[in-house]
Protein backbone atom coordinates (compact mmCIF):
# COMPACT_ATOMS: atom_id res chain seq x y z
CA UNK A 1 0.00 0.00 0.00
CA UNK A 2 2.83 2.41 0.88
CA UNK A 3 4.48 1.79 -2.49
CA UNK A 4 1.36 3.15 -4.20
CA UNK A 5 1.68 6.53 -2.52
CA UNK A 6 5.47 6.47 -2.73
CA UNK A 7 5.13 6.85 -6.51
CA UNK A 8 4.16 10.48 -5.84
CA UNK A 9 7.45 11.32 -4.14
CA UNK A 10 9.91 8.79 -5.55
CA UNK A 11 11.95 11.67 -7.00
CA UNK A 12 12.30 13.28 -3.56
CA UNK A 13 13.19 10.55 -1.05
CA UNK A 14 14.04 6.84 -0.95
CA UNK A 15 11.52 4.08 -0.26
CA UNK A 16 13.15 3.42 3.11
CA UNK A 17 12.93 7.08 4.15
CA UNK A 18 9.28 7.25 3.04
CA UNK A 19 8.40 4.13 5.08
CA UNK A 20 10.13 5.59 8.13
CA UNK A 21 8.15 8.81 7.80
CA UNK A 22 4.87 6.91 7.44
CA UNK A 23 5.62 4.82 10.54
CA UNK A 24 6.56 7.94 12.46
CA UNK A 25 3.32 9.66 11.40
CA UNK A 26 1.24 6.68 12.64
CA UNK A 27 3.06 6.77 15.96
CA UNK A 28 2.70 10.55 16.18
CA UNK A 29 -1.07 10.23 15.75
CA UNK A 30 -1.30 7.59 18.45
CA UNK A 31 -2.26 4.80 16.05
CA UNK A 32 -5.46 6.73 15.18
CA UNK A 33 -4.70 6.74 11.45
CA UNK A 34 -4.12 3.80 9.14
CA UNK A 35 -1.14 3.39 6.84
CA UNK A 36 -2.76 4.87 3.67
CA UNK A 37 -3.90 7.97 5.61
CA UNK A 38 -0.45 8.40 7.13
CA UNK A 39 1.13 8.02 3.68
CA UNK A 40 -1.14 10.76 2.30
CA UNK A 41 -0.16 13.02 5.20
CA UNK A 42 3.52 12.45 4.43
CA UNK A 43 3.20 13.24 0.74
CA UNK A 44 1.21 16.35 1.68
CA UNK A 45 4.10 17.51 3.87
CA UNK A 46 6.40 16.94 0.88
CA UNK A 47 4.27 19.25 -1.28
CA UNK A 48 2.54 16.61 -3.40
CA UNK A 49 -1.10 17.22 -2.56
CA UNK A 50 -4.12 15.40 -3.99
CA UNK A 51 -6.04 17.67 -6.35
CA UNK A 52 -9.60 17.95 -7.58
CA UNK A 53 -10.23 16.98 -11.20
CA UNK A 54 -10.53 20.67 -12.10
CA UNK A 55 -6.91 21.07 -10.97
CA UNK A 56 -5.64 18.49 -13.47
CA UNK A 57 -5.42 21.18 -16.16
CA UNK A 58 -2.46 22.76 -14.36
CA UNK A 59 1.11 22.13 -15.38
CA UNK A 60 2.65 19.41 -13.23
CA UNK A 61 4.76 16.34 -13.85
CA UNK A 62 2.57 14.14 -11.63
CA UNK A 63 -0.96 14.20 -10.19
CA UNK A 64 -2.84 12.26 -7.54
CA UNK A 65 -6.61 12.52 -7.27
CA UNK A 66 -9.83 10.68 -6.41
CA UNK A 67 -12.62 10.14 -8.92
CA UNK A 68 -15.85 8.21 -9.34
CA UNK A 69 -16.08 5.93 -12.39
CA UNK A 70 -18.88 7.33 -14.57
CA UNK A 71 -18.01 5.46 -17.77
CA UNK A 72 -15.45 2.97 -19.05
CA UNK A 73 -14.35 1.01 -22.10
CA UNK A 74 -13.28 -2.61 -22.16
CA UNK A 75 -9.59 -3.44 -22.86
CA UNK A 76 -8.81 -3.34 -26.56
CA UNK A 77 -5.86 -4.94 -28.35
CA UNK A 78 -3.87 -2.90 -30.87
CA UNK A 79 -0.67 -3.13 -32.91
CA UNK A 80 2.25 -0.92 -31.95
CA UNK A 81 4.47 0.77 -34.52
CA UNK A 82 7.16 -1.83 -33.84
CA UNK A 83 4.74 -4.68 -34.57
CA UNK A 84 4.25 -5.69 -30.91
CA UNK A 85 0.76 -6.12 -29.44
CA UNK A 86 -0.56 -3.72 -26.83
CA UNK A 87 -3.71 -3.24 -24.78
CA UNK A 88 -5.56 -0.06 -23.83
CA UNK A 89 -8.71 0.85 -21.89
CA UNK A 90 -10.16 4.17 -20.80
CA UNK A 91 -11.99 5.23 -17.65
CA UNK A 92 -14.03 8.40 -17.27
CA UNK A 93 -13.70 9.67 -13.70
CA UNK A 94 -15.65 12.49 -12.14
CA UNK A 95 -15.94 14.57 -9.00
CA UNK A 96 -17.88 17.70 -8.12
CA UNK A 97 -15.50 19.82 -10.24
CA UNK A 98 -15.67 17.95 -13.55
CA UNK A 99 -14.59 14.82 -15.40
CA UNK A 100 -11.35 13.50 -16.92
CA UNK A 101 -10.29 10.59 -19.10
CA UNK A 102 -7.84 8.14 -17.51
CA UNK A 103 -6.01 5.91 -20.00
CA UNK A 104 -4.82 2.46 -18.84
CA UNK A 105 -2.06 0.91 -20.94
CA UNK A 106 -1.11 -2.76 -21.24
CA UNK A 107 -1.23 -4.65 -17.94
CA UNK A 108 -3.11 -1.81 -16.24
CA UNK A 109 -5.93 -2.05 -18.81
CA UNK A 110 -7.18 -5.18 -17.06
CA UNK A 111 -8.34 -2.98 -14.18
CA UNK A 112 -11.17 -1.73 -16.41
CA UNK A 113 -12.71 -5.21 -16.19
CA UNK A 114 -12.61 -5.25 -12.39
CA UNK A 115 -13.97 -1.77 -11.65
CA UNK A 116 -17.68 -0.90 -11.88
CA UNK A 117 -19.58 2.28 -12.66
CA UNK A 118 -19.87 4.15 -9.36
CA UNK A 119 -16.60 2.86 -7.86
CA UNK A 120 -14.25 5.50 -6.44
CA UNK A 121 -10.59 5.21 -7.44
CA UNK A 122 -7.41 6.87 -6.28
CA UNK A 123 -5.19 7.61 -9.27
CA UNK A 124 -1.55 8.57 -9.67
CA UNK A 125 -0.72 9.64 -13.20
CA UNK A 126 0.65 12.23 -15.58
CA UNK A 127 -0.37 14.03 -18.74
CA UNK A 128 0.75 12.58 -22.10
CA UNK A 129 3.04 15.32 -23.36
CA UNK A 130 1.27 18.68 -23.65
CA UNK A 131 -2.20 17.11 -23.67
CA UNK A 132 -3.93 18.23 -20.46
CA UNK A 133 -7.24 16.54 -21.34
CA UNK A 134 -6.12 13.03 -20.39
CA UNK A 135 -4.19 11.29 -17.63
CA UNK A 136 -2.05 8.23 -18.20
CA UNK A 137 -2.40 6.12 -15.04
CA UNK A 138 0.83 5.04 -13.35
CA UNK A 139 -1.00 3.47 -10.41
CA UNK A 140 -4.60 3.10 -9.28
CA UNK A 141 -6.51 1.51 -6.45
CA UNK A 142 -10.05 1.34 -5.08
CA UNK A 143 -10.71 4.01 -2.45
CA UNK A 144 -13.21 3.99 0.40
CA UNK A 145 -14.14 7.67 0.26
CA UNK A 146 -17.42 8.99 -1.13
CA UNK A 147 -17.65 11.32 -4.14
CA UNK A 148 -20.78 13.10 -5.28
CA UNK A 149 -20.96 13.98 -8.95
CA UNK A 150 -23.67 13.96 -11.56
CA UNK A 151 -23.43 11.20 -14.14
CA UNK A 152 -23.46 12.79 -17.62
CA UNK A 153 -25.92 11.49 -20.18
CA UNK A 154 -24.37 8.97 -22.53
CA UNK A 155 -23.45 10.45 -25.90
CA UNK A 156 -24.32 13.98 -24.76
CA UNK A 157 -20.85 15.45 -24.48
CA UNK A 158 -17.39 15.12 -22.98
CA UNK A 159 -18.90 13.18 -20.07
CA UNK A 160 -19.14 10.03 -22.16
CA UNK A 161 -16.75 7.52 -23.73
CA UNK A 162 -19.32 6.30 -26.23
CA UNK A 163 -18.38 6.45 -29.90
CA UNK A 164 -21.85 5.53 -31.11
CA UNK A 165 -23.46 8.03 -33.55
CA UNK A 166 -26.19 10.18 -32.00
CA UNK A 167 -29.13 12.25 -33.24
CA UNK A 168 -29.37 15.96 -32.39
CA UNK A 169 -32.06 18.65 -32.60
CA UNK A 170 -30.15 21.92 -32.64
CA UNK A 171 -30.10 25.49 -33.89
CA UNK A 172 -27.27 26.44 -36.25
CA UNK A 173 -25.55 29.46 -34.69
CA UNK A 174 -22.80 30.05 -37.25
CA UNK A 175 -21.39 28.32 -40.35
CA UNK A 176 -17.91 28.99 -41.74
CA UNK A 177 -16.93 28.87 -45.38
CA UNK A 178 -15.60 25.47 -46.55
CA UNK A 179 -11.82 25.15 -46.32
CA UNK A 180 -9.34 22.72 -47.79
CA UNK A 181 -7.25 20.25 -45.82
CA UNK A 182 -4.63 17.66 -46.71
CA UNK A 183 -5.06 14.04 -45.71
CA UNK A 184 -2.20 11.89 -44.45
CA UNK A 185 -1.91 10.25 -47.86
CA UNK A 186 -1.30 13.65 -49.48
CA UNK A 187 -4.72 14.06 -51.12
CA UNK A 188 -6.83 17.14 -50.45
CA UNK A 189 -10.49 17.60 -49.64
CA UNK A 190 -12.82 20.15 -48.02
CA UNK A 191 -14.52 20.48 -44.66
CA UNK A 192 -16.88 22.97 -43.03
CA UNK A 193 -16.96 24.04 -39.39
CA UNK A 194 -20.05 25.31 -37.58
CA UNK A 195 -21.28 26.17 -34.10
CA UNK A 196 -24.59 24.65 -33.01
CA UNK A 197 -26.61 24.76 -29.81
CA UNK A 198 -29.49 23.26 -27.86
CA UNK A 199 -30.82 23.39 -24.31
CA UNK A 200 -27.59 21.76 -23.07
CA UNK A 201 -25.45 24.59 -24.46
CA UNK A 202 -23.23 25.08 -27.48
CA UNK A 203 -21.17 22.61 -29.50
CA UNK A 204 -18.61 22.62 -32.29
CA UNK A 205 -19.59 20.77 -35.46
CA UNK A 206 -17.24 19.64 -38.24
CA UNK A 207 -18.74 18.43 -41.52
CA UNK A 208 -16.28 16.31 -43.51
CA UNK A 209 -18.99 16.35 -46.19
CA UNK A 210 -19.43 20.15 -46.59
CA UNK A 211 -22.54 19.81 -48.75
CA UNK A 212 -24.46 18.85 -45.59
CA UNK A 213 -24.25 22.46 -44.36
CA UNK A 214 -23.91 24.45 -47.59
CA UNK A 215 -27.57 25.57 -47.70
CA UNK A 216 -28.12 25.95 -43.95
CA UNK A 217 -28.36 29.57 -42.80
CA UNK A 218 -27.50 30.65 -39.24
CA UNK A 219 -30.62 30.69 -37.09
CA UNK A 220 -32.05 27.56 -38.74
CA UNK A 221 -33.15 24.65 -36.55
CA UNK A 222 -32.17 21.23 -37.88
CA UNK A 223 -32.36 17.54 -37.03
CA UNK A 224 -28.97 15.86 -37.37
CA UNK A 225 -28.63 12.09 -37.56
CA UNK A 226 -25.37 10.19 -37.39
CA UNK A 227 -23.35 12.81 -35.49
CA UNK A 228 -20.16 11.34 -34.05
CA UNK A 229 -18.95 12.64 -30.70
CA UNK A 230 -15.30 13.56 -30.21
CA UNK A 231 -15.11 12.77 -26.51
CA UNK A 232 -11.48 13.87 -26.24
CA UNK A 233 -12.35 17.53 -26.75
CA UNK A 234 -13.10 20.07 -24.07
CA UNK A 235 -16.75 20.92 -24.50
CA UNK A 236 -19.09 19.17 -26.91
CA UNK A 237 -17.59 18.43 -30.30
CA UNK A 238 -19.31 16.48 -33.10
CA UNK A 239 -18.43 15.50 -36.66
CA UNK A 240 -20.49 14.54 -39.71
CA UNK A 241 -19.56 12.39 -42.68
CA UNK A 242 -21.27 11.08 -45.81
CA UNK A 243 -23.43 8.73 -43.70
CA UNK A 244 -24.89 11.63 -41.69
CA UNK A 245 -27.98 13.68 -42.58
CA UNK A 246 -29.09 17.24 -41.81
CA UNK A 247 -32.80 18.10 -42.12
CA UNK A 248 -34.39 21.51 -41.56
CA UNK A 249 -37.17 21.42 -38.95
CA UNK A 250 -39.50 23.86 -37.20
CA UNK A 251 -38.56 22.59 -33.73
CA UNK A 252 -38.14 25.39 -31.20
CA UNK A 253 -34.58 25.34 -29.84
CA UNK A 254 -32.98 27.84 -27.45
CA UNK A 255 -29.41 27.99 -26.19
CA UNK A 256 -28.83 28.99 -22.55
CA UNK A 257 -26.32 31.69 -21.63
CA UNK A 258 -24.18 31.50 -18.51
CA UNK A 259 -24.45 34.53 -16.19
CA UNK A 260 -21.13 36.39 -16.32
CA UNK A 261 -20.64 36.01 -12.58
CA UNK A 262 -20.93 32.21 -12.86
CA UNK A 263 -18.10 31.76 -15.39
CA UNK A 264 -15.23 29.73 -13.92
CA UNK A 265 -11.56 29.95 -14.94
CA UNK A 266 -11.85 26.86 -17.16
CA UNK A 267 -14.49 25.26 -19.32
CA UNK A 268 -16.62 26.22 -22.33
CA UNK A 269 -19.27 28.94 -22.04
CA UNK A 270 -21.79 30.96 -24.00
CA UNK A 271 -22.33 34.51 -22.71
CA UNK A 272 -23.96 37.76 -23.75
CA UNK A 273 -23.68 41.36 -22.67
CA UNK A 274 -23.07 44.95 -23.60
CA UNK A 275 -19.68 46.25 -24.75
CA UNK A 276 -18.27 48.34 -21.89
CA UNK A 277 -14.67 48.78 -23.05
CA UNK A 278 -12.74 47.82 -26.16
CA UNK A 279 -9.19 47.94 -27.41
CA UNK A 280 -8.09 48.29 -31.01
CA UNK A 281 -7.26 45.08 -32.92
CA UNK A 282 -3.58 44.13 -32.81
CA UNK A 283 -1.85 42.17 -35.53
CA UNK A 284 0.51 39.26 -34.82
CA UNK A 285 2.20 36.46 -36.72
CA UNK A 286 0.92 32.93 -36.16
CA UNK A 287 3.15 29.89 -35.77
CA UNK A 288 2.72 29.03 -39.45
CA UNK A 289 3.88 32.50 -40.46
CA UNK A 290 0.54 34.05 -41.45
CA UNK A 291 -0.81 37.36 -40.14
CA UNK A 292 -3.77 37.39 -37.76
CA UNK A 293 -5.41 39.71 -35.25
CA UNK A 294 -6.41 39.80 -31.59
CA UNK A 295 -8.59 42.22 -29.66
CA UNK A 296 -9.67 42.58 -26.02
CA UNK A 297 -13.10 43.83 -25.05
CA UNK A 298 -15.03 43.90 -21.79
CA UNK A 299 -18.75 43.13 -21.73
CA UNK A 300 -21.20 43.60 -18.89
CA UNK A 301 -24.57 42.14 -17.93
CA UNK A 302 -26.55 42.24 -14.69
CA UNK A 303 -23.87 44.16 -12.82
CA UNK A 304 -21.13 41.66 -13.74
CA UNK A 305 -18.32 42.08 -16.27
CA UNK A 306 -15.92 39.75 -18.08
CA UNK A 307 -13.11 40.12 -20.60
CA UNK A 308 -13.45 38.59 -24.07
CA UNK A 309 -10.35 37.95 -26.21
CA UNK A 310 -11.39 37.98 -29.87
CA UNK A 311 -9.08 36.12 -32.27
CA UNK A 312 -8.74 36.20 -36.05
CA UNK A 313 -11.61 37.73 -38.02
CA UNK A 314 -13.65 38.11 -34.83
CA UNK A 315 -11.16 40.79 -33.76
CA UNK A 316 -12.08 42.83 -36.84
CA UNK A 317 -15.83 42.88 -36.12
CA UNK A 318 -16.92 46.55 -36.15
CA UNK A 319 -17.91 47.43 -32.59
CA UNK A 320 -18.82 50.45 -30.54
CA UNK A 321 -19.36 50.91 -26.82
CA UNK A 322 -22.93 49.98 -25.94
CA UNK A 323 -23.30 47.28 -28.60
CA UNK A 324 -24.93 44.07 -27.41
CA UNK A 325 -22.94 40.97 -28.35
CA UNK A 326 -23.18 37.20 -27.94
CA UNK A 327 -20.24 34.81 -27.70
CA UNK A 328 -20.82 31.06 -28.10
CA UNK A 329 -18.51 28.17 -27.24
CA UNK A 330 -15.83 30.42 -25.76
CA UNK A 331 -12.95 28.92 -23.74
CA UNK A 332 -12.32 30.21 -20.22
CA UNK A 333 -8.93 30.57 -18.57
CA UNK A 334 -7.30 32.72 -15.87
CA UNK A 335 -6.45 36.17 -17.21
CA UNK A 336 -2.83 37.25 -17.51
CA UNK A 337 -3.45 40.13 -15.10
CA UNK A 338 -5.99 38.45 -12.85
CA UNK A 339 -9.66 37.68 -13.28
CA UNK A 340 -11.11 35.42 -15.96
CA UNK A 341 -11.06 35.80 -19.72
CA UNK A 342 -13.00 34.02 -22.44
CA UNK A 343 -11.21 33.22 -25.69
CA UNK A 344 -13.39 33.57 -28.80
CA UNK A 345 -11.58 31.94 -31.72
CA UNK A 346 -11.73 28.81 -33.87
CA UNK A 347 -14.70 26.71 -32.82
CA UNK A 348 -16.51 29.77 -31.38
CA UNK A 349 -19.14 32.17 -32.69
CA UNK A 350 -19.34 35.93 -32.06
CA UNK A 351 -22.60 37.65 -33.00
CA UNK A 352 -24.41 40.93 -32.70
CA UNK A 353 -28.14 40.20 -32.17
CA UNK A 354 -30.56 41.35 -34.87
CA UNK A 355 -32.75 43.23 -32.38
CA UNK A 356 -34.55 46.03 -34.24
CA UNK A 357 -32.77 45.22 -37.52
CA UNK A 358 -34.31 46.37 -40.80
CA UNK A 359 -33.37 46.59 -44.48
CA UNK A 360 -31.52 49.70 -45.68
CA UNK A 361 -30.26 51.05 -49.00
CA UNK A 362 -27.44 53.55 -48.44
CA UNK A 363 -24.87 55.30 -50.62
CA UNK A 364 -21.67 56.84 -49.30
CA UNK A 365 -17.89 56.85 -49.09
CA UNK A 366 -15.92 54.06 -47.43
CA UNK A 367 -13.71 55.41 -44.63
CA UNK A 368 -11.25 53.23 -42.71
CA UNK A 369 -11.03 53.96 -38.98
CA UNK A 370 -9.08 52.45 -36.09
CA UNK A 371 -10.09 48.77 -36.27
CA UNK A 372 -13.34 49.49 -38.09
CA UNK A 373 -14.80 50.67 -41.41
CA UNK A 374 -17.48 53.34 -41.96
CA UNK A 375 -19.69 54.37 -44.84
CA UNK A 376 -20.42 58.11 -44.81
CA UNK A 377 -22.61 60.29 -47.06
CA UNK A 378 -21.71 63.60 -45.41
CA UNK A 379 -24.79 63.58 -43.20
CA UNK A 380 -25.08 60.04 -41.82
CA UNK A 381 -22.37 57.58 -40.93
CA UNK A 382 -22.64 53.83 -40.24
CA UNK A 383 -20.22 51.08 -39.38
CA UNK A 384 -20.11 48.56 -42.22
CA UNK A 385 -19.10 44.92 -42.19
CA UNK A 386 -16.92 43.55 -44.97
CA UNK A 387 -13.69 44.47 -46.74
CA UNK A 388 -13.93 47.55 -48.96
CA UNK A 389 -11.13 49.85 -50.23
CA UNK A 390 -10.78 53.22 -48.47
CA UNK A 391 -12.35 56.07 -50.45
CA UNK A 392 -14.62 53.85 -52.53
CA UNK A 393 -18.06 55.24 -53.33
CA UNK A 394 -20.61 52.46 -52.79
CA UNK A 395 -24.32 51.85 -52.86
CA UNK A 396 -25.08 49.07 -50.38
CA UNK A 397 -28.23 47.13 -49.69
CA UNK A 398 -28.28 45.24 -46.42
CA UNK A 399 -29.48 44.92 -42.85
CA UNK A 400 -29.15 47.86 -40.48
CA UNK A 401 -28.46 46.68 -36.92
CA UNK A 402 -28.28 49.74 -34.69
CA UNK A 403 -25.43 51.78 -36.15
CA UNK A 404 -24.07 48.93 -38.30
CA UNK A 405 -24.85 47.84 -41.84
CA UNK A 406 -24.42 44.19 -42.80
CA UNK A 407 -24.43 44.41 -46.62
CA UNK A 408 -26.04 41.78 -48.79
CA UNK A 409 -25.22 43.65 -51.99
CA UNK A 410 -22.72 46.40 -52.83
CA UNK A 411 -22.10 48.20 -56.11
CA UNK A 412 -19.78 51.08 -57.06
CA UNK A 413 -21.29 54.55 -57.47
CA UNK A 414 -19.98 56.82 -60.22
CA UNK A 415 -20.36 60.42 -59.08
CA UNK A 416 -21.47 63.05 -61.57
CA UNK A 417 -19.61 66.40 -61.67
CA UNK A 418 -22.57 68.35 -60.23
CA UNK A 419 -22.78 65.86 -57.33
CA UNK A 420 -19.08 66.36 -56.60
CA UNK A 421 -19.55 70.17 -56.59
CA UNK A 422 -22.54 69.79 -54.28
CA UNK A 423 -20.38 67.76 -51.85
CA UNK A 424 -17.68 70.46 -51.96
CA UNK A 425 -20.20 73.27 -51.30
CA UNK A 426 -21.69 71.28 -48.42
CA UNK A 427 -18.22 70.75 -46.96
CA UNK A 428 -17.38 74.49 -47.24
CA UNK A 429 -20.67 75.44 -45.58
CA UNK A 430 -19.88 73.09 -42.71
CA UNK A 431 -16.57 74.94 -42.15
CA UNK A 432 -18.38 78.25 -41.72
CA UNK A 433 -20.51 76.99 -38.86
Amino acid sequence: MVLFHYALVDDLITTEEFQLRVDAKIEECGDLVDEPTAAMMVIGELGRQHVKIKGLSRKSSLFSFFGKVVDKTEPKEFDRADGEKGWVATLLLGDETGTTRVVLWDEKSGAAVDVAIGDVLEIIGRHPGKNTKEIYALALRLASCEITCSLPAQGAGPGSLSNEPVDLDVIVIAVNEPRSFTRRDGTTSEMTEAVIGDDKGSARLVAWAPELLCDIAPGTTVHISGAKLNNKSEGRDYSLDETSTVTVTDTAVSVPFTPLGSVSDQGIYSVKGQVKQQQQPRTFTTRNGTASWVRNIIIGEGGEEIRLVLWGDFALTPLKTGDRVEAYHATAKPGRFGGIELGVGRGSAFLLPDEGAHTIVFSGTIIHGQGCTFIDNGTDRYLIEGSFPHGTELKVTGLLKGSRIVPTQAEPVVLKPDEVLAHIRKFKDSLKV
